[in-house]
């Protein structure tokens, strides 16, 4: 299995931590009522999309998406991740 693969999985297993801890403490009625994503989830899926993203961009060399690093981090993974998609589905030329 590749490093990228491993940080991959687990970055998996620390945005499962919480919302399992919720479920096993109080069952899934109380977990539903009490978990809201915090902080860790966003930071969590920030490493993540900006780990796949700069794997894509080596393998594309497409380095304009890299732009979306920066937006990712400073404005979160709901503007960074659109941001990426965008730039990725531009016409190669």
């Amino acid at each position: 299995m590749s490093a990228l693969r491993l940080l991959y999985l687990a970055l998996t297993l620390a945005g499962a931590v919480a919302p399992l801890s919720q479920l096993l403490a109080g069952g899934l009625p109380a977990a539903l009522a009490r978990f809201t994503p915090g902080p860790s989830d966003m930071l969590i899926t920030a490493i993540a999309l900006a780990l796949w993203a700069i794997a894509e961009t080596w393998v594309r060399r497409n380095w304009l998406a890299l732009i979306a690093l920066p937006v990712t981090f400073l404005l979160g993974p709901g503007c960074g991740l659109p941001l990426y998609l965008f730039l990725r589905t531009a016409p190669v030329r």
